[in-house]
């Protein structure tokens, strides 16, 4: 059985290595695990933070788990860098623990590509930053960050 594709496919353009960054932030930011693992290839192999995962069963069990704990996340992400089947960019995002305390996780990922379009290998590296509400910067309505809304950059994160 032939692998499902996820357009755009490499090689990647600055045009469609931003389309594949938005992409994956609004997947993310939908915050439905089976949907996200969809992006990933059967055998993706990730480093996230201290963990290890692989597959896309993983995938969704880590999701499942970091949305129950990250309470009302808000993901932004901007590209850093790209070639032909790899992506690097930096990202924000902003949620709150169970005991109501608001943080700014800061990170990179590097991302690499199949050639139908599915991520084969992720890494990321993330630290926390304790924040009061009132200096939230991520604050749409709803769960897709709106075109026009500031970038990474815009806000001087």
């Amino acid at each position: 059985m032939q692998e499902e594709k996820k357009l755009p496919l490499p090689p990647f353009n600055l045009q469609t290595a931003k389309q594949k960054v938005r992409m994956a932030e609004d997947g993310w930011n939908n915050k439905i695990p089976q949907n996200i693992a969809m992006a990933y290839s059967k055998n993706s192999q990730w480093r996230n933070r201290n963990l290890f995962i692989s597959g896309r069963e993983d995938i969704i069990s880590f999701l499942d788990d970091k949305y129950s704990k990250e309470l009302e996340y808000k993901l932004c992400k901007e590209l850093w860098a790209y070639t032909e089947n790899r992506i690097a960019v930096r990202f924000a995002y902003e949620w709150h623990d169970k005991d109501g305390q608001w943080w700014r996780s800061y990170g990179n990922e590097n991302w690499e590509f199949d050639e139908n379009g599915l991520m084969e290998k992720r890494f990321a590296s993330i630290n926390d930053l304790a924040i009061l509400e009132s200096e939230r910067k991520l604050v749409w309505d709803g769960n897709i960050r709106p075109d026009g809304y500031n970038s990474l950059s815009e806000m001087g994160l």
